[in-house]
């Protein structure tokens, strides 16, 4: 069945249904234009076959938004709440955890900022977690190469074998770890930490560079290499300016991933390898202060700029990439 214009009446019922859909849920600015416009595709629409989803009125859409937008302030609230309570007790001139605060002060930041355990375990982790990232950005990058080659069942294997850190519980990998590196006399040592926080950190860089390999244009290394481009030639120039935004992100992330651990630092580091988390679950055991929760609020401070990186690298790969493709 065709109509007057010759189109079928299957596709103007679509047509006529994606219009009616869109004008009624255009800004409500535009509410003045779109009305004649929905009117008289809402007419003509039984005519067609079509029914079109029905139009809220002004005030019951202004309270589907305000109940959205309570119940995410709901959710925020959640999420916020222990650390909006942990927070000021940093700033406590008391020696115990408890509210309302004697006073304000200063004074557990100068105790875990001006030297001691406190600072030495923050430079540990530091050390351990820029050596893990480096580590496992080379690994993570090279695994990801290769995976975005390969084709079949084993591909998929293999994929599942790398990113298995991410699904397996840490405990487990922290006792496989410590088994593994007990008899080469790796444990208690630098080497030993860093090599197991590598293990969980390179899942973190292999699914950003392997999304952003897939997403690549094959065409692109084609075309360097018909101008007389080497491989290697082709990937620096090519390849890897277009996988540095997801390194980026990957790195950030496995940082983070190294940074927080604590059940693999109990296991396998020694005693002069304390990093920071194994630091504060010390402190709980033995005493509960203040200085514990500056500590929580420094580590909140530096995941917080992390996420904030992570963000402005993303944005700058977009606008690379909006850039490129206009």
């Amino acid at each position: 069945m065709r109509s007057r214009t010759g189109c079928p009446a299957v596709v103007r019922s679509r047509w006529a249904r994606d219009v009616v859909n869109a004008a009624s849920h255009a800004p409500i600015a535009d509410a003045p234009a779109r009305a004649p416009i929905v009117d008289a595709i809402a007419r003509a629409a039984p005519a067609a076959g079509v029914s079109p989803r029905p139009v809220l009125p002004p005030g019951r859409r202004s309270a589907w938004r305000l109940a959205y937008w309570a119940y995410c302030a709901l959710v925020l609230v959640f999420l916020l709440a222990p650390i909006a309570a942990i927070v000021p007790l940093s700033f406590s001139s008391g020696s115990f955890l408890a509210y309302p605060l004697p006073g304000w002060s200063l004074r557990w930041y100068h105790e875990v900022l001006g030297g001691g355990r406190w600072l030495k375990a923050l430079g540990v982790s530091l050390v351990v977690g820029l050596s893990a990232t480096a580590l496992s950005l080379a690994l993570g990058t090279l695994a990801a190469l290769g995976l975005a080659r390969m084709r079949g069942a084993w591909a998929a294997v293999l994929k599942t074998l790398i990113l298995a850190p991410m699904i397996v519980p840490v405990i487990l990998i922290a006792v496989g770890a410590y088994f593994f590196l007990a008899p080469l006399s790796l444990t208690s040592t630098y080497t030993g930490l860093i090599l197991a926080h590598t293990v969980i950190a390179v899942p973190f860089v292999v699914v950003p560079v392997l999304t952003a390999l897939e997403l690549l244009d094959p065409s692109l290394a084609r075309a360097a290499a018909s101008c007389g481009a080497t491989p290697p030639v082709a990937f620096f120039r090519v390849t890897l300016p277009s996988i540095v935004p997801a390194m980026a992100s990957g790195a950030l992330f496995a940082f983070a991933a190294s940074f927080d651990d604590v059940v693999i630092a109990l296991l396998v580091a020694g005693p002069d390898q304390r990093t920071l988390p194994r630091e504060m679950f010390s402190g709980l055991r033995d005493s509960i202060t203040p200085a514990l929760t500056a500590v929580a609020t420094i580590m909140i401070a530096i995941s917080t700029a992390l996420f904030l990186a992570m963000q402005a690298v993303q944005r700058r790969a977009r606008r690379e990439a909006t850039r490129r493709a206009a």
